[in-house]
């Protein structure tokens, strides 16, 4: 398994990053450069990642393509563009954001995310972005969320077939539609299902964890790997099925050492 996640450590040289990978024992790792004017150290970094054998993972563009100030969708738009460049010139294996949301907080809900209007509006948004980059090397990919579109097995499917471009494809985070009582104790069979219709499309996946709550109604709180009820050793089994090198990577943990805590017990599941 190649598992990645943040360092906190400075560096001053590509070696020096891959060198801290090693170190911590992560074969993935996120994009060292996530601003496309920092592209000319490009080369660097890549030499050392082929180097020390680590995988670039992902390009984070975490905005919201969607929102409904037209100035702020378009300069929103233009960053994810420029993110999937940066992830093609990198040989990430993916650039990553959420869908968007048609409400008011970048991340958040609305009445109206459920929508046709919505579904269309994402298929066209994304075809934009990737049209406008046309990446060989890397790959377009929307994180399931709870309360948006893809935010589940079949409507990620749906997605796929209406976006219907080569380099749109998956990034897994199941823990982010984990959101019933039903699925919080059926993460195995949820993460089955995942793997069963979109396996193929899969590019990078989020390792996280999930606790809920005895308090009514139902509260479920995202927690450190190994403090929740999330199926760890099914989702390593999946992928190590599926392909060897596709990067679990860890991620909203506060320090350095929750990171590497988490790291161990995932490692301890390999």
């Amino acid at each position: 398994m190649r598992l990645g996640a943040p360092i906190f450590d400075k560096y001053e040289s590509g070696e020096q990053w891959a060198r801290l990978h090693q170190q911590y024992g992560y074969r993935a790792a996120y994009s060292p450069i996530n601003d496309i004017k920092d592209l000319d150290r490009k080369d660097e970094f890549i030499r050392a990642a082929n180097k020390y054998d680590i995988v670039i993972a992902e390009v984070g563009a975490w905005c919201n393509p969607m929102a409904l100030d037209e100035k702020e969708r378009k300069k929103n738009i233009k960053h994810c563009q420029n993110q999937l460049h940066i992830a093609d010139e990198m040989g990430a294996r993916c650039c990553v954001n959420i869908a968007g949301n048609l409400g008011e907080r970048w991340d958040g809900h609305s009445e109206k995310n459920f929508t046709s209007e919505a579904f269309n509006q994402i298929v066209q948004t994304t075809r934009q972005i990737i049209d406008a980059v046309k990446p060989t090397r890397t790959y377009y990919t929307l994180e399931m969320m709870p309360w948006m579109f893809p935010h589940n097995q079949r409507s990620y499917t749906n997605l796929i077939n209406s976006i219907a471009r080569e380099r749109f494809a998956v990034h897994l985070d199941i823990v982010n539609i984990t959101k019933s009582p039903v699925r919080y104790y059926s993460t195995a069979s949820v993460t089955k299902s995942c793997f069963k219709k979109l396996g193929k499309y899969i590019r990078s996946i989020h390792v996280k964890d999930i606790f809920m709550s005895q308090e009514m109604t139902t509260h479920l709180s995202e927690v450190m790997p190994g403090k929740g009820n999330f199926d760890h050793k099914c989702l390593i089994e999946e992928t190590r099925a599926l392909d060897e090198n596709i990067p679990l990577m860890l991620e909203h943990l506060a320090t350095k050492e929750e990171y590497l805590e988490a790291g161990e017990y995932i490692k301890s599941l390999f």
